[in-house]
């Protein structure tokens, strides 16, 4: 009798341990199952089909050249066509928009430029918020340029903040109201006591136009807008470069902040931003792919001839350059009023 109790004991005890084993086995087949999921499936396989970059400015101009070396780069890194589209209209807004509303599978980013930030703070009827867009890397930026005519008699920056500061002052060429020229203007005027008069424009072009005339006094723009004009014989004199470094393109000429004027401090910048809900790894392959595009010599080099200077980096240090750039940019408009036209 006992004899039988042991053995129906040992029965019991074998038979809820199978239960159990078969309840964990059950367990971890729907763990496998939960983890291989179709999303994570889909995050593993990234990219297995063509890429696009929506770049919300035409093309020609300093995002889209950026735009395309990026495009460039990350398609022989990813192995996977990336492919430009060129979304211009209602100063950038209109891709941007594109670009928020754009499936997060990761198959569509936002070639982002100063004006999708600062957009969201001059505009009360921007239609879209900060928020909406995620941060994944820097591509490079072109430097702006400020420049007087040719034959202006302006020689240097110094002369010409302190014939700024006499008078009526001055009138300064931008490309319309948060423009990079613009903020030039407003951080002279609040950090140097200038007393330079924003002239809007419909573009770059037609302020550096009004420039070579002699409609204005002066303007800041872009390197790759101002290097041709800048060559011996050209209709512009440049004065200083608004980076923290010298241009590769034109290492004689100085800095703002090395002639003493360090608060003038911008540059026409591109990034690549997603919209939100695409996968921390795919931001981070892309990322990845981006800044090897950026350390490649051949791209490298044929960027800075142009004037622009390949950045790159992570996800991280992208982040810190959007909120450094937010609240610098913040900061001129709300003291200088800067308001939509």
């Amino acid at each position: 009798m006992t004899r039988l109790n042991t053995f129906r004991r040992t029965s019991l005890i074998q038979s809820a341990a199978g239960l159990t084993f078969a309840a964990l086995s059950l367990w971890g087949s729907n763990t496998w199952a939960q983890t291989s999921s179709p999303a994570t499936a889909a995050v593993s396989a990234w990219p297995n089909k063509p890429i696009k970059f929506i770049v919300p400015f035409a093309s020609g101009g300093a995002n889209d050249l950026l735009a395309r070396a990026a495009a460039e780069g990350a398609t022989k890194v990813l192995g996977q066509p990336v492919v430009i589209e060129n979304k211009p209209g209602a100063g950038g807004t209109l891709g941007t928009m594109l670009g928020i509303k754009s499936a997060p599978d990761g198959y569509t980013f936002l070639i982002s430029a100063a004006g999708v930030i600062s957009n969201t703070m001059i505009k009360k009827s921007a239609p879209y918020k900060d928020n909406e867009l995620v941060p994944v890397v820097m591509i490079g930026l072109a430097p702006s340029i400020i420049v007087t005519s040719s034959k202006s008699k302006h020689t240097n920056l110094k002369e010409f903040i302190e014939n700024a500061k006499q008078g009526q002052g001055a009138h300064f060429a931008t490309a319309g109201t948060g423009s990079t020229p613009h903020f030039v203007a407003e951080m002279m005027n609040m950090k140097y006591g200038t007393k330079l008069i924003p002239v809007p424009y419909k573009s770059g072009s037609e302020s550096s136009t009004a420039v070579m005339g002699g409609q204005v006094e002066g303007t800041s723009e872009a390197s790759i807008v101002s290097l041709p004009h800048i060559q011996p014989g050209g209709k512009f004199r440049a004065l200083a470069t608004t980076w923290t470094k010298r241009m590769s393109a034109a290492p004689d000429l100085p800095t703002t902040a090395e002639l003493g004027y360090p608060e003038v401090q911008i540059a026409h910048w591109a990034g690549i931003h997603a919209p939100v809900g695409v996968p921390p790894e795919i931001m981070d392959k892309m990322a990845a792919a981006v800044d090897a595009a950026m350390k490649s010599p051949d791209i490298a080099n044929r960027l800075k001839s142009m004037g622009i200077e390949p950045i790159g980096g992570t996800r991280a240090s992208f982040n810190v350059f959007v909120n450094e750039e937010r609240a610098k940019l913040g900061a001129i408009i709300r003291a200088s009023g800067m308001k939509e036209d």
